[in-house]
C-alpha cells in the first residue's frame, strides 16, 4: 500500500542541498523550496531514507517525512496558502 507523505529538508550545505533536491525530484513533487509530496511504499520510502541519509550530515542537517495517510483514500491535492497564492511548480528548478 502506497502512503503520501510530505517531506521537508534544511539542509546547511549548499552542495548537500543541490544532491538532497536532485534525489527528491526521483521520489515525488516539488511543491516549495525544500518541500516534496511523495507516494510511497514501505520499500520505497526506506530507500528515500537510505538515499538521503548517504547524502545529509545528521547532527547538522534535518529531513522530517509527515505521514498523510493512505494515498487511496485521498480525494484530490488541495492546497490552500496564506499570502502568495499557491501554484504548481512546472519548470526546472535550480538551487544555486
Amino acid at each position: 500500500m502506497r502512503r503520501s507523505f510530505l517531506i521537508t529538508y534544511d539542509i546547511r550545505d549548499d552542495k548537500r542541498l543541490r544532491k538532497v533536491f536532485r534525489t527528491m525530484k526521483n521520489y515525488g513533487d516539488h511543491l516549495q523550496y525544500s518541500v516534496f509530496e511523495c507516494q510511497l511504499s514501505t520499500t520505497e520510502l526506506l530507500q528515500c531514507q537510505a538515499d538521503l541519509g548517504a547524502i545529509i550530515h545528521h547532527h547538522l542537517d534535518q529531513v522530517l517525512f509527515v505521514d498523510l495517510g493512505p494515498s487511496e483514500q485521498r480525494g484530490e491535492r488541495v492546497i490552500t496558502a496564506l499570502g502568495q497564492a499557491y501554484a504548481p511548480i512546472d519548470a526546472a528548478c535550480c538551487v544555486v
